[in-house]
């Protein structure tokens, strides 16, 4: 059994590390092998086809892996995952009792902490946010950010469309429209809420590459659709 490294945390394959029979030792030529193979493997699953019954399975599987205290529960793999989170904690040491001491210093601290608002420190530096200022003073304001003097142009007023006057075309070639690859990231960080930090990484970037891979399909299916419509307007 060897501590979980980084690196196989990070591709949610730290069960392999917990079962493995080499020595616990730091930068040995296996663990690079591992840590490659199993990134392989997470890139082979995020790229594989969205509907294909087994890289689903290897999914669920992944995901049991990377968390197994939420998936202690399944009839199938809950004693194996109950077995992993055994392993992971006889290689933690137990946290130290917390004493009196240690509550009243933290609520000490809580106390201490000062809560800004950036809105309130803002308009507290409003000269007159306790009273508004006197009718001339207000005038007299009013005159100096309005006056147009002679030959000045009010910044103010927006300049009106003549119609007449014709517009130039816009080169809409290079806007794509929807900005696909944040929406495909927004949906896949939306999907990995509930699970923990390291894990909804893993998942989100499966769950992105996999919505990619999908539009890539559909996509190329609309072109060679356009392209037989396109031969069929040929006369």
């Amino acid at each position: 059994m060897s501590m979980p490294r980084k690196a196989m945390q990070a591709l949610g394959f730290q069960a392999c590390c917990l079962r493995c029979d080499a020595p616990d030792d730091g930068g040995m030529a296996r663990c690079s092998g591992c840590i490659q193979h199993h990134r392989t493997v997470r890139e082979t699953i995020a790229a594989a086809p969205p509907d294909d019954p087994l890289f689903q399975f290897a999914k669920e599987l992944m995901a049991m892996a990377a968390a197994p205290h939420r998936y202690s529960h399944d009839e199938v793999h809950g004693a194996s995952l109950i077995e992993q989170q055994r392993l992971a904690a006889a290689l933690t040491d137990a946290p130290p009792p917390r004493t009196e001491e240690d509550v009243v210093t933290l609520f000490e601290e809580q106390r201490n902490v000062v809560k800004t608002n950036v809105l309130r420190e803002i308009g507290n530096q409003n000269p007159w946010k306790d009273k508004a200022p006197e009718a001339k003073e207000a005038q007299e304001m009013g005159q100096e950010v309005w006056d147009i003097g002679p030959g000045e142009v009010d910044q103010h007023y927006g300049a009106r469309t003549v119609p007449s006057k014709p517009i130039a075309s816009v080169d809409r070639s290079e806007r794509s429209g929807e900005d696909t690859v944040l929406t495909d990231r927004v949906h896949a960080a939306a999907k990995t809420t509930e699970l923990d930090e390291e894990a909804a990484k893993i998942f989100e970037e499966l769950d992105f590459k996999q919505r990619q891979s999908e539009r890539a399909a559909l996509k190329d299916a609309m072109d060679d659709i356009k392209e037989m419509v396109d031969d069929d307007l040929e006369f």
